[in-house]
């Protein structure tokens, strides 16, 4: 054994005994490779299932290192886990073992901190305007203000006290309308630029996809430097950083930009950006009209609607002509005035961007109309390249999820991320990169053994979903297993529409049953939701896209976990589609290189919900039976855990009566 391994492995066993955890060979497999990552600088791709304790395999490594590591996280409650719980346990038994102090922070986006300046500003904006308007957010906006003046707080949105969004938005501020801490006289409190600075000397920093995708794709430094980055739940960077750097364009967000322009400098170029924010609404509205009836402007568009273009351009050229007055006025001292005059010229130099963007559509863009918000969307085709070129070229990366592979290969997803792997064309590295080429790939198990905890049934008799929501067999079907279980379901729909019409029929066939119903609503925050599911152990639990993932229910609450369809992306996504079809037309198989993987990822983290610890046991049943059927279903299957396979019903419902009934005697 290395003097590297027998150190990490000795800083391990000091950190488990210190969250009272147990040692798990993929745990401690997993730490070796990624000491060996950041010791060689090369990549890590690491699948680590449930229960492999992965956050500390990472943590523990690089701490050992002593090298300064970005730890990127997709969610909040990870996010959360770190800072609150993991970190705080660990680093006193790891600083006594390392013989030297330890520091963590985390770092978010100005935009989740309050902005003083803005907050005790004598002049309002747009956003202060609607407290005024509703004065019902008087007492929410009173509170936040005395929480901002408590010493020692954070600012921090997750932090604060619960308030209106409203409320929120007229205290806070994107980072491109922030003046910097250097220029704003409340630059010294600055909560955003505390939270920096303290990040900036930090042996570990946590953040999310989205900030570290913006400071990707932007070239731009936004978080602290580091000598590494861990990807958590790296499954789902590829989408979050096309979120991150997907452009939008509303008639409210223009009418906000000239509303502040128009209380910081009345005149001509003032009134001639609201003149335009107003026709700019107006054709977007009289658009989203078309679009309802016009099924051909649903999903992408191939060029800018020829209605909306001239309004655009409008807009743009008059915002231009604002920034380039705001740029000229460089004479005011007073502090106010100049936090505001940036507040302006972030919101309308973001507008104009926008609106240029979409005026010069290239060919690997996708445009699209959202019709429920009237927004135009632009979203990048590709960003593997990207994060190639400003990502993997920089530091180690390490990639880790408990579902990476698709078909028990990592290639499609190490594609997403930008790593060049199979036949991919070689790519040139200069000196002192780090080669993207150069990753290790590698799958720890997971310490679970899923045959003998569960159970995956796959019903051949349903007919194959059609477009209109899941069949009256399918719903039968979900029903009679519901009742087997005694509840104690949580049921994962591809569709809203999936979702309201499980709730439909199975608030009448479990009328009669001791069975309470929890149906997520669109807006719904997903912990309260899983709080009540958890607490009601009988109880049952329908929702869609957000509660495939992250949801962890361990116990007596969830021993059946059912999924209505194969979430393939749906045909009017525009962005999955574009990506199939410019596969298609270069002589490859979009679905089997976009579609397939993306619905294998998805299925493995919705299968994923049943078994969350060492006991548990219980039932995951795809309402599908193409995944029998066809042949894709092999490749499906190879991505999911290991779960004992049957199609026969009385097997499975007799296995979760009994499993209710033990449950119901403790």
């Amino acid at each position: 054994m290395s003097d590297l391994s027998a150190q990490v492995r000795k800083a391990l066993d000091a950190a488990i005994e210190a969250i009272g955890g147990t040692s798990r060979e993929g745990q401690i497999e997993m730490a070796e490779a990624v000491a060996n990552a950041l010791s060689d600088r090369h990549h890590l791709m690491v699948q680590a299932g449930t229960g492999t304790g992965k956050s500390l395999a990472y943590l523990v490594p690089a701490l050992v290192h002593g090298k300064r590591v970005l730890v990127a996280t997709a969610t909040l409650a990870l996010q959360r886990q770190l800072v609150e719980r993991d970190l705080p346990r660990i680093v006193p038994a790891l600083e006594k073992v390392l013989g030297r102090d330890i520091s963590f922070g985390i770092y978010k986006g100005v935009g989740n901190y309050i902005c003083l300046q803005k907050m005790n500003s004598e002049t309002s904006d747009p956003d202060g305007d609607v407290l005024l308007e509703v004065s019902s957010l008087g007492q929410d906006a009173k509170r936040l203000t005395a929480w901002a003046k408590t010493p020692g707080v954070s600012g921090d949105r997750d932090d604060a006290p619960d308030v209106d969004r409203r409320v929120w938005y007229a205290n806070s501020l994107s980072g491109r309308e922030c003046v910097g801490a250097d220029v704003c006289a409340y630059g010294h409190q600055c909560f955003a630029a505390i939270a920096k600075a303290k990040a900036q000397t930090c042996d570990v920093v946590v953040t999310n996809h989205t900030l570290l995708a913006i400071e990707i794709v932007d070239s731009h430094p936004i978080l602290p430097e580091r000598d590494a980055v861990i990807l958590d739940e790296a499954h789902e960077f590829m989408d979050r950083t096309t979120q991150a750097v997907t452009e939008e364009l509303t008639g409210p967000r223009v009418s906000r930009a000239a509303a502040m322009a128009r209380k910081h400098m009345p005149g001509k170029l003032a009134d001639a950006f609201t003149k335009a924010a107003d026709a700019f609404d107006d054709a977007m509205d009289s658009y989203g009209q078309r679009v309802k009836y016009e099924t051909n402007l649903q999903g992408r568009l191939d060029q800018l609607p020829s209605e909306l273009e001239a309004p655009i351009r409008k807009v743009r050229e008059s915002a231009q002509g604002i920034t380039q007055s705001i740029s000229a006025d460089e004479e005011i001292v007073d502090s106010d005035a100049i936090a505001m005059r940036a507040r302006v010229k972030g919101a309308v130099t973001e507008v104009s961007t926008t609106a240029g963007k979409l005026l010069k559509l290239g060919a690997g863009q996708v445009l699209w109309y959202e019709p429920t918000f009237s927004t135009l969307h632009l979203a990048p085709l590709a960003v593997s390249s990207v994060l190639r070129a400003n990502l993997l070229t920089k530091t180690p990366v390490i990639a880790t999820s408990a579902t990476l592979t698709v078909g028990n290969g990592f290639d499609a997803m190490a594609r997403n991320i930008g790593f060049v792997v199979g036949d991919d064309a070689d790519t040139q590295v200069e000196e002192g990169d780090v080669d993207p080429a150069n990753v290790k790939m590698l799958d720890v198990g997971s310490p679970f053994d899923f045959a003998n905890q569960g159970m995956l049934y796959m019903p051949k008799h349903l007919p194959e979903p059609g477009r209109d929501g899941p069949s009256i067999e399918a719903l039968t079907e979900l029903g009679e297993l519901i009742d087997a279980a005694g509840g104690r379901t949580l049921a994962l729909f591809s569709s809203w529409r999936g979702v309201e019409a499980a709730d439909a029929h199975l608030r009448k066939v479990l009328a009669e049953l001791p069975i309470k119903v929890i149906t997520q609503k669109r807006g719904d925050a997903v912990g309260p939701l899983v709080e009540r599911f958890v607490k009601d152990e009988t109880s049952i639990l329908l929702g869609t896209m957000s509660l495939w993932q992250g949801v962890d229910v361990p116990g007596a609450s969830c021993i059946l976990v059912a999924i209505d369809r194969i979430p393939f992306p749906r045909p009017d996504d525009p962005v999955m589609s574009a990506r199939a079809a410019e596969i298609d037309a270069a002589g490859g198989s979009g679905f089997m290189q976009v579609s397939l993987p993306r619905a294998a990822l998805l299925l493995a983290q919705g299968t994923g919900r049943l078994i969350r610890s060492e006991e548990d046991r219980g039932v995951v049943a795809i309402l599908d039976s193409r995944i029998v059927t066809k042949r894709y279903g092999s490749v499906l299957l190879n991505s999911m855990p290991p779960l004992w396979r049957t199609s026969d019903a009385a097997i499975v419902k007799d296995s979760l009566k009994r499993l209710s009934e033990e449950l119901m005697q403790k």
